[in-house]
């Protein structure tokens, strides 16, 4: 007997009752995107390796440890399975010349592939929604992507649990005056560094900044401030992203030690956090990246986004309880076909009754069976309602009637005739064909 199989670690099955939940999440994300206007993009989940490098930084954890890596067999070209969307929608718009004629507004949503430890909210495939907008110098578009994230929260009733932390990160030269700051800090702490730090703090010092060791936070605590060398367009850009968002009345936090985990970033920076979720707080964050489509090739753009994750979305939905079983009514309609000569006839009466109630979940019984073994699938499918066709014992001839019964501890039921049954249906389910 051959070894049952399973799925690769971190990188797990979307079981149906958990996919109608993702699928309910993705209607709601995708048509927030659309009322503000940003158009959908896809791009590959592999893309060349040097796509990933060349934006994320070579001195970060996702190109040192956590990229899937490999070389394509054909030709030797290195490949990598995309860790994030950014880069490869930067990519996209500049081969195929979409920034040409001014700002540009898109969204994705996609498989995301690290190679870390899986833990709760945190898995080596997972999945991504974001939105990118080019063309644009802010702080406006800053508050805008900002603002549709709120909108998200209030739509999934999640608003309570998630804070707004924003910080200003200045631009690529401020970053280098302060990451020499940053280093004389910690070579005169050398010995209180853990092994991550010491790693960092000569190459990509500002990187010590997001560790989670509560240790290094202490020491962190008395280390200089990057908001002390940024500039004053930086600090005016800003200030005026602070004053949009509190005229649209959404409350943040600042938090000096905000940097993300991506050196394309620049200038204003900000994450949306939750208790929720334990250590992995974090549900989605984003900011400015102006140099990056620069930086791979292109002309100089300005540009601003966010990524989520639905994963975490998820949990917090099923921990926070907030959805209700009815919006994930997938089975309205049940139809019983009881007797082998009446089989065409109930698959007719479930597709004319589909043609007049479009919106609804029409299941139509197959594979035989008397009328309780069909009875108790209906009740199992989670549906509302029975429409029941039954062959007549004594006559070969097509029944003209149809019985309706309420799958509910009322268990009504009433029989109509046949060329009435969808306005009947429309009557017990209280909808209109």
């Amino acid at each position: 007997m051959s070894s049952k199989l399973s799925a690769v670690k971190g990188m797990n099955d979307l079981l149906p009752e958990q996919a109608e939940l993702w699928e309910l999440v993705e209607a709601k994300v995708s048509e927030v995107f659309r009322q503000y206007g940003y158009r959908p993009i896809r791009t590959p989940i592999v893309e060349t390796t040097p796509v990933f490098v060349r934006a994320i930084g070579e001195v970060t954890d996702i190109v040192e440890k956590e990229m899937y890596s490999f070389n394509d067999a054909l030709n030797g070209e290195a490949l990598t399975l995309r860790p994030e969307n950014t880069a490869a929608v930067v990519r996209a718009a500049i081969e195929h010349n979409l920034l040409y004629d001014g700002p540009r507004r898109l969204w994705y949503f996609g498989p995301m592939f690290r190679h870390e430890r899986p833990q709760k909210g945190r898995y080596r495939q997972f999945h991504q929604f974001g939105v990118e907008a080019f063309g644009m110098a802010g702080p406006d578009i800053d508050a805008e992507v900002i603002q549709i994230g709120a909108l998200l929260w209030q739509e999934l009733g999640l608003t309570p649990f998630i804070t707004l932390q924003i910080n200003n990160i200045g631009s690529a030269a401020d970053r280098q005056g302060y990451a020499k700051a940053l280093t004389a800090f910690l070579e005169q702490h050398v010995d209180q560094l853990d092994t991550d730090a010491r790693n960092r703090m000569h190459s990509n010092p500002m990187r010590v900044l997001d560790s989670k060791n509560p240790e290094m936070q202490a020491l962190l605590a008395s280390a200089p401030l990057l908001t002390d060398f940024v500039s004053d367009e930086s600090k005016a850009h800003y200030a005026a992203l602070q004053a949009l968002l509190a005229a649209a009345g959404i409350a943040f936090e600042e938090n000096p030690r905000l940097v993300r985990g991506l050196d394309y970033y620049n200038n204003c920076v900000f994450e949306w956090v939750t208790q929720e979720l334990g250590a992995q707080g974090t549900v989605c964050g984003g900011g400015r990246y102006d140099g990056l489509v620069e930086q791979l090739g292109g002309k100089p753009t300005l540009a601003a986004g966010f990524a989520m994750g639905i994963e975490r979305l998820v949990l917090m939905l099923e921990s926070l309880s907030l959805i209700p079983a009815s919006a994930l009514q997938v089975v309205d309609i049940y139809v019983l076909v009881v007797g082998e000569g009446v089989v065409a006839e109930g698959l007719a009466l479930a597709r004319s009754l589909r043609t007049a109630f479009p919106d609804l979940g029409i299941i139509g019984h197959c594979g035989g069976g008397k009328y309780n073994s069909q009875l108790k699938r209906a009740y199992a499918s989670g549906a509302r309602l029975a429409v029941i066709l039954e062959q007549d014992a004594d006559t070969s001839a097509t029944p003209n009637t149809v019985k309706l019964r309420r799958l509910d501890d009322s268990g009504q039921s009433e029989t109509t005739d046949i060329d009435s049954v969808v306005a009947k249906v429309g009557e017990f389910l209280s909808i209109s064909a």
